[in-house]
């Protein structure tokens, strides 16, 4: 592989590549490109009604792009069920990068001053590749989540890209497509433009769910 910098990286994006680590401790990554894709389609969000009532209760403290190396070292970190992971100090580096140059954006929910959940990912045009998520509190990831989709429908964004899709993402109404459907939406996708700063950088619980109608 190439010396990876930020621009190479958006380059891989915009034709349906994606990197990631063995492990957090290996310096080496690989492109991956699945037959199958994950994504998440904003039209067809749905929430539960008891997840709705923890948006509504305002439980936590909603942030836009205050932390995003936090956010990241935080999806990296161990936690149950996860005590690996694909993010390496060079994923760390490079993702900064493209935050700092306005390429990737993150989520945080909030409580008494601690990051306790979040969300991060990289845009291009009206295409958002959700990374990856954590939550130190029950319902946290799944809040930020419902923010990001929240956002997203608001600027006009087409597609919520989540690499693969895990019954954590399905229960939000996550699928599959095949890569030939997924290259068609990237390109639609990317050669439009999408406003991730459409909706106030502390948007209340209630101008989300207004966006977000569909609950189970």
């Amino acid at each position: 592989m190439p010396e990876l910098t930020p621009e190479l990286l958006l380059r891989a994006y915009a034709h349906g590549y994606f990197p990631m680590a063995e492990r957090r401790d290996d310096p080496e990554l690989f492109w991956l490109d699945p037959e199958l894709r994950g994504i998440l389609p904003l039209e067809h969000f749905h929430i539960s009604r008891r997840l709705a009532r923890t948006i509504r209760s305002e439980r936590f403290e909603i942030r836009i792009d205050s932390a995003f190396e936090q956010v990241m070292r935080a999806c990296a970190a161990p936690r149950p069920g996860h005590d690996e992971s694909w993010i390496n100090e060079q994923i760390i580096s490079l993702y900064t990068a493209l935050f700092e140059q306005g390429h990737a954006h993150c989520v945080e929910c909030c409580m008494d001053g601690e990051l306790m959940g979040g969300i991060y990912g990289v845009q291009l045009g009206a295409a958002f590749f959700g990374e990856s998520m954590f939550s130190r509190a029950r319902d946290a990831s799944k809040v930020a989540l419902t923010h990001l989709v929240a956002r997203l429908r608001a600027g006009g964004f087409m597609l919520l890209d989540t690499q693969f899709l895990t019954p954590h993402l399905a229960q939000f109404g996550g699928e599959e497509i095949p890569r030939a459907k997924y290259q068609q939406l990237l390109r639609r996708a990317i050669n439009s433009a999408g406003d991730f700063y459409s909706l106030p950088g502390h948007c209340s619980g209630r101008e989300v769910l207004q966006s977000i109608t569909q609950t189970s």
